[in-house]
């Protein structure tokens, strides 16, 4: 699959014809034909005409039906390389289209006067029957997300075949708007009203798309790099986050803390802060496995829900300030869980004054929603509950839950006017900003946020996690999968809850192969691991000296990569790159690129391709073209160009570097790195020395 130097594309759609380009001009024959545009180019090689095949042209849509776009404007202005005209429809309406060339790209508007009554516009693109498609969001289907895991699934970063809707839903939750053609063109479009993708599943010769509203607004960009585009959008979007260096180091967390009174060996806690972090923290140390953040997630709080009012419970976490403190001397920062709703007292306060959103989809007394468009409440929000914590030295937080309760009826409305189904999808944005706004003002730079939910603008705030993903192998597909496609649509700080978050059992070899995968995400976070240290597995062995190993086989090396992959945020904030990169981003002129989407670069000179198929000992991949590959292993140079197979037992994750990199010292002695994690790992710790020798 190759993508074209240039993009065409016309507005409603479907033949496909050769012809040689000259500029958008609109089509119509009669006056019952319906208006179709084109943009072509001379360096295509084959010209696209795209001209009215049935009903799929221009249209908008009353509660009456859909009114195409029809007949002879009643005006028209050419411009170079675009075109602005004017028609009247047969309910007395004049619409306006706009294709206004700006450098590569096109902005494109579609308009009514009057627009009372017109709740959505809907047109079409044509696509070539090979035509790629990805983007959107981070998972692998739409619908249920059970169905981005079920075994057998074949659906992979390509789209083509699916039908997305733009509408965040629970709990894998990255959204944007926005996606990338094999053609050489990306679409995306403005607002926050939820809409429709159909990549040929409707009809295979056409894109349909489809957004509520009264006008509609898009983004066409045109490149010869599929890069290019994406970089673009990101910037336009964005430019995304820097967050501070501390941010790459390896994550530890569980999902519930309880404050026991032995630790997982039966020793004796002697402790005043909780026994499971401390326990956590001193295994950690003494198995030498980096850890540079700590985040306690909910339950933390006094309060049935542990979340009431932003109130420490002391009972699970005794001496919090002092346990942070702790921490930090140990060059760990601490990260909490929050959400976009308030419970206790904070609940009523904010059904008292206002400061609820309202129509929540659960009218639950202990639990309500802010409406982050109302100026006090948000700042209530701010300084009542989380600036509270902030000032206790919490370093971050986990911002959980934006699209669970969150209304989308067009019966009510949000403070600033819009209808609560307008604002649904931009309110995972309105939270982290929100969240940003007072961690700025009392940590400056020094602070990072992940939330689960996004949609366009969110990344300016935030880094992300990829939400619920299920235990199983096919969860980490599903995982490599949103990791690749996050990046796409301008998400390039990304991380996933390594091992699953949830689906049966910890499957140990599974999470040997999503350590060595988190290793190669910008955020590598572990846990929640059944709530257990790796040396407290539920079955024999309990003690698993080969799972420990991998796993300070691969935080190490991910703490090695710190600088790397810092440097990497740096160039995505700046030049709209992201991190990690579906090889067609990288060499979209080769097919092979294309088809490996299980192999990925992780910044510009790291190619990696993640096993998570059970039972498998050995893997091919393909090395692109052009460059030299060194196998980081055993140091074997291999020539680019050709599908090449490994061998991949448990620990060993096939890992590329492109000759003559630098970052290529980071794995130096990577093979004999394992062999010593699992020679300490075969031994060990005793908690109740590490204890006694342990100042708190």
């Amino acid at each position: 699959m190759k993508i074209n130097s240039l993009l065409f594309v016309i507005i409603t759609c479907i033949l496909l014809t050769a012809t040689a380009f000259a500029d958008v001009t609109p089509q119509a024959q009669g006056e019952n034909e319906l208006i179709s545009f084109e943009i072509d180019n001379d360096n295509l090689d084959e010209a696209l005409v795209i001209t009215p095949n049935g009903k799929n042209g221009i249209y908008y849509e009353t509660d009456k039906g859909k009114t195409y776009l029809a007949g002879e404007p009643v005006q028209m202005q050419e411009i170079e390389n675009g075109f602005r005209g004017e028609w009247k429809t047969e309910d007395e309406r004049i619409v306006k289209v706009a294709i206004q060339p700006n450098g590569d790209n096109y902005e494109i508007k579609f308009t009514a006067e009057p627009n009372a009554g017109i709740n959505k516009w809907g047109f079409a693109l044509s696509a070539a029957d090979d035509e790629y498609f990805t983007g959107c969001f981070e998972r692998t289907v739409d619908g249920d997300q059970k169905l981005s895991w079920e075994k057998g699934i074949k659906a992979a970063l390509n789209l083509r075949g699916q039908r997305v809707e733009m509408f965040v839903k629970p709990t894998v939750s990255l959204y944007c708007p926005f996606y990338i053609s094999s053609r050489g063109y990306g679409l995306f479009t403005k607002g926050t009203w939820p809409g429709v993708y159909d990549f040929c599943k409707a009809n295979r010769e056409a894109v349909g798309i489809s957004f509520e509203g009264k006008s509609l607004e898009m983004i066409l960009y045109t490149a010869d790099e599929p890069m290019a585009i994406v970089s673009a959008h990101s910037l336009n979007v964005g430019p995304t986050i820097l967050p501070p260096r501390w941010a790459f180091s390896s994550w530890r967390w569980r999902d519930n803390h309880i404050n026991q009174k032995t630790y997982y060996d039966g020793t004796d806690v002697n402790t005043p802060y909780n026994s499971q972090v401390v326990e956590d923290v001193l295994m950690m140390d003494a198995l030498g496995i980096p850890c540079g953040v700590y985040w306690v997630d909910r339950p933390w709080a006094v309060g049935s829900y542990g979340y009431d009012d932003f109130e420490w419970d002391r009972d699970r976490l005794p001496q919090p300030e002092k346990m942070i403190k702790w921490l930090g001397k140990k060059d760990i920062k601490f990260m909490l869980w929050i959400a976009p709703w308030v419970s206790g007292d904070m609940a009523k306060t904010a059904r008292e004054k206002g400061y609820n959103l309202k129509g929540q989809t659960a009218n639950l007394e202990d639990r309500t929603l802010i409406d982050f468009t109302n100026p006090d409440a948000k700042k209530w929000w701010q300084n009542t509950g989380v600036k509270k914590v902030l000032n206790d030295g919490v370093a971050g937080f986990k911002l959980d839950r934006a699209e669970e309760l969150t209304p989308s009826s067009k019966d009510f409305s949000a403070y600033d006017g819009r209808s609560t189904r307008e604002n649904r999808n931009d309110y995972p944005r309105q939270y982290i900003e929100a969240t940003w706004e007072i961690c700025k003002k009392v940590r400056g730079e020094d602070f990072v946020l992940l939330p689960r939910a996004g949609y366009t603008g969110s990344s300016k705030y935030g880094c992300f996690w990829g939400g619920d993903i299920a235990s199983p192998a096919e969860g980490l597909r599903a995982a490599i999968i949103a990791q690749q496609r996050s990046a796409i649509i301008g998400y390039p700080l990304w991380g996933s809850d390594t091992g699953g978050y949830w689906g049966g059992e910890l499957d140990r070899e599974v999470t040997a192969r999503w350590l060595a995968f988190s290793c190669f995400s910008p955020i590598m976070e572990v846990g929640p691991t059944e709530d257990r240290g790796l040396w407290d597995m539920k079955n024999e062995p309990k003690y698993d000296a080969e799972l420990i190993a991998i796993w300070r086989l691969y935080a190490q090396l991910h703490t090695r990569l710190m600088d790397y992959s810092y440097t990497c945020a740096k160039e995505a904030r700046d030049k709209g790159v992201p991190i990690v990169r579906p090889m067609f981003l990288e060499y979209p002129e080769q097919v092979r690129s294309w088809e490996d989407w299980e192999t990925y670069f992780y910044g510009p000179d790291i190619l990696v391709s993640p096993v998570w198929q059970k039972g498998v000992e050995r893997k091919s991949l393909y090395l692109p073209a052009v460059e030299q590959w060194v196998y980081v292993w055993d140091g074997k140079v291999y020539e680019g160009g050709q599908d090449v197979m490994v061998d991949a037992p448990s620990y060993k994750m096939p890992i590329f570097v492109r000759k003559g990199a630098a970052v290529m010292k980071a794995f130096e002695g990577l093979d004999n790195l394992y062999k010593e994690s699992l020679a300490v790992a075969s031994k060990k710790p005793n908690i109740s020395e590490l204890q006694k020798t342990e100042k708190f």
